[in-house]
């Protein structure tokens, strides 16, 4: 049985579409060029900062994201952002008694903007701020520590399965693959992805898969 859920944050909770689009905006190529890249980059097991330093080789995430909000296309994401089933799910696992988390790989800044969300969740944290970044073990050993019950009933939620479902497996988690965003559909087909405990379309599936486990 399942007591507690901890969310990825980019393409499970955050469409970053818009985000994407600022920074081929930003770096002056066409929107689809960019991405089209960045799903090669996917589909070879490179990261996303591969495809953008394909046309800035210098490219730092960090000094970069500044440059990027100094000329007005900030790195972040708002409300409108959220994917629409993300409320409703998160309201409806909460009111099972699930302790909720959301914790992924993203800078520090992204902790603050969660919170004015006021999103019904127990707990908010990033990769930023604990040192860690997925797929490294030890970001699962931390998700471990902080949620209120044993490895086996704890489930991360999260798009890829590269830096998701795999290493949470490998840690003792459970994990449910979430299919959206440019990782999850190139992913999708891998060997890998069958470790998942659960496959969905939308979180709005969640809720009633861990009705159907508990019981």
């Amino acid at each position: 049985m399942i007591e507690a859920v901890v969310f990825d944050v980019g393409e499970t909770l955050v469409d970053e579409t818009g985000r994407y689009q600022n920074w081929a905006d930003w770096i002056g190529v066409p929107r689809l060029t960019l991405m089209a890249t960045l799903g090669a980059a996917i589909a070879s097991g490179r990261e996303w900062t591969d495809a953008m330093r394909l046309f800035r080789p210098e490219f730092d995430v960090r000094r970069d994201a500044e440059l990027l909000a100094a000329a007005g296309y900030p790195d972040g994401f708002t409300e409108a952002d959220l994917y629409p089933d993300v409320r409703r799910a998160l309201e409806q696992l909460r009111a099972r008694g699930l302790w909720i988390g959301i914790v992924g790989n993203q800078p520090a800044r992204t902790t603050p903007i969660l919170h004015a969300m006021n999103l019904p969740v127990d707990y908010i944290a990033t990769s930023d701020e604990w040192g860690l970044r997925k797929p490294d073990p030890e970001f699962f050993h931390r998700v471990a520590s902080i949620a209120p019950c044993s490895r086996d009933r704890l489930l991360y939620v999260g798009d890829r399965v590269d830096n998701d479902v795999v290493p949470a497996k490998e840690t003792g988690l459970r994990a449910a693959f979430l299919v959206r965003g440019p990782w999850a559909w190139i992913q999708r087909d891998s060997p890998a992805a069958g470790r998942a405990d659960w496959r969905i379309s939308t979180l709005a599936e969640l809720p009633a898969l861990l009705d159907a486990d508990a019981a």
